[in-house]
């Protein structure tokens, strides 16, 4: 683990940017927010490329920017590799020519070598061919093994799948979430998309207005009632880790393990034992007070209200144990009052639709209705 340490502030025009926080980087870390919220200015300050700000940038034991004491480290000399939104490759060289260029001009001490980063993402396939000839997905592949040979500290990710298709980000995700474990470099990841936070990062930060709204682990931040302005109230909920238990193949299902309670899904093809992560909207969460029987929705867990936050309006945000990780229900208003909830009550939550992150991202995101 190393920390990130940025003081900074920044004046452009009407929008102000002011970040002061210590950020301990380990896998993949996601910066999210809105459009205009500041998070490509951020990285562009962290990565050396926006000399207006003010302030101080610390990657470990090292100053990148110290106003105090005038340093101010180029971008070439922060050790970062930065893959950008649109493809960077040079469309004149062939796909090894673009890998080698990076890793010819790479001063780092510890230099990845060529072939783990060719085989760790599958490029050897592409090697002859020009970018233009390329799809996004592989261009973006290329791109990020040129920023790897550049034998970075740090990588810097701005919206690198968001001109893709869903499938072609499936099909990419995987090699941006192992990208820590195989070479042992922290990523700071920018996205608006909470699909790509929940599939790939277990940390995250917030920026809102130019500012850190919040930061954390990914589950905590997208529980939390009070930074819905940031993340979405349409896409609150929880995130939940489980484990491929059994497949029943004579009912075309598979059982996943939830904190010892099982949840049934539409068959995966995803070997026993697999974690797989899941996000839970909570406007997808019914409620009963006694258990329910002859409805088509299966996964219908024991519960303990832990907390009722009531909203103008029709709605109420009610927050569940089920034996650990919590879940979250949008009701009425009129719901609350009807099965008398209060704080403590033991219920039923019942499951109506799961989006599934993690390793299943590998072939799709799948969305389960009435499971």
């Amino acid at each position: 683990m190393i920390t990130l340490s940025l003081e900074i502030k920044l004046e452009l025009g009407d929008f102000s940017l002011s970040v002061a926080e210590d950020i301990l980087l380990s896998g993949v870390t996601t910066l999210f927010g809105a459009s205009g919220s500041g998070k490509t200015t951020l990285l562009r300050i962290i990565a050396g490329l926006e000399k207006r700000a003010r302030g101080k940038v610390t990657l470990g034991e090292t100053h990148w920017q110290h106003d105090e004491t005038k340093i101010f480290l180029p971008s070439h000399k922060r050790n970062v590799g930065y893959v950008f939104q649109e493809n960077r490759l040079f469309n004149h060289l062939s796909v090894e020519e673009n890998l080698r260029f990076a890793y010819r001009r790479s001063t780092a001490k510890n230099q990845i070598r060529f072939d783990d980063v060719v085989d760790a993402l599958d490029l050897g396939a592409l090697l002859l061919r020009a970018p233009h000839s390329l799809s996004g997905g592989e261009q973006q592949l290329a791109s990020i093994g040129r920023a790897l040979l550049s034998g970075p500290d740090l990588m810097l990710m701005d919206e690198p799948l968001s001109a893709l298709d869903t499938q072609r980000k499936a099909e990419i995700m995987p090699y941006i979430e192992q990208l820590p474990s195989n070479f042992s470099i922290p990523v700071l990841y920018v996205t608006h998309n909470l699909e790509e936070v929940t599939r790939l990062a277990s940390d995250m930060l917030l920026l809102g207005d130019g500012q850190i709204a919040g930061q954390g682990k990914v589950a905590e931040i997208l529980e939390r009632i009070d930074l819905w302005p940031f993340t979405g109230r349409l896409e609150a909920g929880t995130v939940l880790n489980a484990e491929v238990k059994k497949h029943l193949s004579d009912w075309g299902m598979t059982v996943l393990d939830v904190a010892d309670h099982e949840l049934r899904i539409p068959a995966i093809n995803v070997a026993p034992g697999t974690p797989v992560r899941l996000r839970v909207q909570a406007r997808d969460v019914a409620l009963a007070t006694e258990r329910p029987q002859g409805l088509s929705i299966q996964n219908i867990l024991p519960a303990q209200v832990l907390s009722i936050d009531v909203e103008e309006g029709v709605f109420a945000e009610v927050l569940l144990n089920i034996g650990g990780p919590h879940l979250r229900a949008r009701v009425t208003r009129a719901a609350v009052d009807d099965l008398n909830l209060i704080k403590g009550r033991k219920v039923y939550a019942l499951i109506k639709s799961v989006v599934f992150e993690g390793q299943l991202l590998a072939n799709q995101t799948t969305q389960h209705k009435d499971c």
